[in-house]
């Protein structure tokens, strides 16, 4: 599995710390590691399971225990810590840096920043950057829209008409995040997210038109940055011959970096409008979500019995990553 990385430098900026010392260059330092730690037990003398990978957190707890220590002791619990060269540590609650700190950062080459935020706080901060940043990823063909609070990701071949529902959804009041390539990431174990990849973000491709910018046709209220994706769309030329799903009572999924994501197959023809399908498809699927399935009410009002509702079934759109 490809690990990822982010600098030191967009780490400081995006969090609002301040760097007290760094081995060079912010740009040039990169963390590697989405887990973090507080140093205690190695203060303490016990060094099993320390990750030097790790961001390391010295709060109120920490700093308090060395300086309880006489004076030798303290240094030598400091010493212990950084002679472990951790990838960076962060001083929180805006504690004092004595110079003891910033020696010993210089003589291990370990790079260190300061915060006015509380521990707590400033790791949960830090987890959910890292998270983002350092998820595993993969970029696909398709459009990413949210349509009625769903992230809904919109695949076909080329020229199916993807783009133009997008564009046709903005205009009915719903959010482009990402046409023509979407950067997907798994933030959890549930949870994937897409966004567009920075050198085409808000451009959308039309066959026959040409390039358009949709920032500056709709307005910044017509586009976001990133959105969870909450379902997929399947575009696919319609056949005559062709049997396709008519009420709904199967539950389809695929799955994008390990993660199951309900699907759904929408044949496309002269005639339909492609982009109120997909605004009934995002708002049937909320309603699903809590609790309630319209394919199965009606079973239900129907007086039929529930044995006739077959088992979901999952269906393959791309080689998944691995």
């Amino acid at each position: 599995m490809e690990r990822y990385s982010v600098s030191l430098e967009k780490f400081v900026k995006n969090l609002s710390l301040n760097i007290v010392y760094a081995p060079a260059e912010p740009s040039d330092i990169y963390l590697t590691s989405k887990d973090v730690q507080r140093p205690g037990l190695i203060l303490a003398g016990y060094s099993g399971f320390f990750m030097p990978d790790r961001i390391q957190f010295l709060g109120l707890a920490e700093l308090g225990y060395v300086a309880g220590l006489p004076e030798k002791e303290g240094h030598m619990a400091l010493e212990r810590f950084f002679s472990a060269r951790p990838s960076t540590a962060i001083v929180s609650h805006g504690q004092e840096i004595t110079q003891e700190l910033c020696d010993l950062a210089k003589k291990y080459q370990v790079s260190l920043l300061s915060t006015d935020d509380s521990t707590s706080s400033i790791m949960a901060a830090t987890i959910s950057f890292l998270s983002v940043e350092l998820a595993p990823r993969i970029t696909r063909h398709g459009v990413l829209v949210e349509v009625s609070g769903e992230g809904v990701l919109i695949l076909g071949d080329s020229g199916i008409g993807k783009s133009e529902c997008a564009l046709e959804l903005m205009k009915r009041g719903h959010r482009l995040i990402a046409d023509d390539a979407v950067e997907i990431r798994r933030v959890s174990r549930k949870t994937v997210v897409g966004s567009a990849p920075d050198n085409i973000r808000h451009f959308i491709e039309l066959h026959g038109v040409g390039i358009v910018d949709a920032r500056r046709i709709f307005g910044m209220g017509a586009i976001k940055m990133t959105e969870k994706i909450d379902m997929v769309i399947q575009l696919v030329q319609w056949e005559k011959n062709k049997v396709y799903e008519r009420l709904g009572l199967v539950d389809n999924y695929t799955t994008i970096l390990g993660v199951e994501i309900p699907i759904y197959v929408v044949p496309v023809k002269p005639g339909r409008n492609l982009s109120i399908i997909i605004e009934a498809a995002a708002m049937n699927n909320r309603q699903k979500k809590m609790g309630y399935d319209a394919a199965q009410e009606l079973i239900h009002q129907l007086g039929l019995n529930d044995d006739i509702i077959p088992e979901s079934q999952k269906i393959e759109v791309w080689e998944d990553y691995q």
